[in-house]
C-alpha cells in the first residue's frame, strides 16, 4: 500500500476506533488495514495505536501524528474541491458533538437545516455530556459551554448561559424560599455532578464564594435532576436554557438570582486545520444565524 493510502487508512481507523469498520469504509480487508498501520509504525519507529480486544485508541504519538495527517489530507481534499469548483458547497461527512440537552434543543435544528440546504452533506451528531477530545475521536466541531481562555482550539462564541437555582412552587411553599446562599444548608439539594466540582456550588456575588453541597440526590443526568426538582424533591442547579421552559410553565421557580455566578460562554470549537473546511464554515454560519434570530 502506498504512503498516501496508508495515511488515509490510519486516519480512518483513528476516527472509527475500529480496524473492521475502517476497512469496510475504505473497501479494503481488515488485514490490509492492519498491515498499513504496521508499516507506518515501523517506518516512524513509534506505536500509533493501542489495540485491545475491545477498542483501538491513539497513543500520544498517534494523536500528534493524526493531527498532521488529517491536516495534509484535508488540504488535498480542499485542493481537489477547488479544481472541481466545489469550494463553497458542503459535502461529505461532518462530525459534530454537543451536550445532550443543548444539542437536542439548538444544534439538531441547525443540523437539520444544513442537511436540507446541502443534499451532498452527511452529519454525525454525537450528543454526550462528557468532554470529547477532538483529535483523538475524529470530531470536526464541538459545542463547549465553558471558559476557553486556556484552550488551544479555535473558538467561535455563540451566546452566554447562566447557572441558575430552581425549585418547584410546592417545595418552596412547604420549606420556604431561601434569601441567602447560606440558607441552602437547610434545604434539600439535588446535584448534577458536572455542576458540583469538589462538591461545591460556587457563587461569586455573595458573601460566601461557595457552599459545600451535601445533596440528597446526586445524578449524572441533568434531566433527572430537573425532573426531581419538578417533583418537589428539592433545589437543583442547572443552566438557564435547560429549565427556562419549565419556569415559564410554572413547574419551577428561579431562586437566589442576585447571587448567580458570571455567565458562561457557549462556543463552537474546532482545530485550526478545519477552519477552511466548507462543512465547518457552513455549520458556523448557520449557528450564528440561529442564535442571532433566537
Amino acid at each position: 500500500m502506498d504512503r498516501l493510502a496508508a495515511l488515509k487508512t490510519f486516519v480512518m481507523i483513528a476516527q472509527r476506533q475500529s480496524f473492521a469498520e475502517a476497512a469496510r469504509s475504505l473497501r479494503i480487508s481488515p488485514t490490509a488495514a492492519s498491515r498499513a498501520v504496521a508499516e507506518l509504525e515501523r517506518d516512524l519507529g513509534v506505536p500509533l495505536l493501542r489495540r485491545t480486544t475491545r477498542s483501538v485508541r491513539l497513543t500520544p504519538e498517534g494523536v500528534a501524528y493524526f493531527d498532521r495527517c488529517r491536516a495534509v489530507l484535508d488540504e488535498l481534499d480542499d485542493a481537489a474541491r477547488s479544481l472541481r469548483g466545489e469550494d463553497a458547497e458542503p459535502r461529505g461527512a461532518l462530525i459534530v458533538t454537543a451536550p445532550v440537552v443543548f444539542g437536542r434543543m439548538h444544534i439538531l435544528p441547525i443540523v437539520t437545516g444544513l442537511l436540507r440546504a446541502h443534499p451532498q452533506l452527511n452529519v454525525q451528531l454525537m450528543l454526550t455530556d462528557r468532554i470529547i477530545r477532538l483529535a483523538e475521536e475524529g470530531i470536526d466541531v464541538a459545542v463547549r459551554i465553558a471558559d476557553l481562555s486556556d484552550s488551544a482550539l479555535h473558538a467561535v462564541r455563540l451566546m452566554d448561559v447562566r447557572r441558575v437555582l430552581v425549585a418547584s412552587p410546592a417545595y418552596l411553599a412547604e420549606r420556604g424560599t431561601p434569601a441567602e446562599v447560606s440558607h441552602l444548608h437547610h434545604h434539600d439539594l439535588i446535584a448534577f455532578d458536572r455542576f458540583t466540582p469538589n462538591g461545591e456550588w460556587r457563587f461569586t456575588q455573595s458573601g460566601r464564594p461557595a457552599i459545600h453541597c451535601r445533596p440528597r440526590l446526586e445524578t449524572d443526568s441533568v434531566e433527572a435532576a430537573i425532573d426531581a426538582a419538578i417533583g418537589g424533591l428539592g433545589i437543583t442547579r442547572a443552566l438557564c436554557y435547560q429549565v427556562d421552559a419549565h419556569v415559564r410553565a410554572g413547574e419551577l421557580c428561579y431562586i437566589l438570582g442576585e447571587f448567580e455566578p458570571p455567565a458562561m460562554p457557549v462556543s463552537l470549537v474546532f482545530q485550526a486545520n478545519r477552519r477552511g473546511s466548507p462543512n465547518v464554515r457552513a455549520l458556523i454560519a448557520a449557528a450564528q444565524a440561529h442564535f442571532r434570530a433566537d
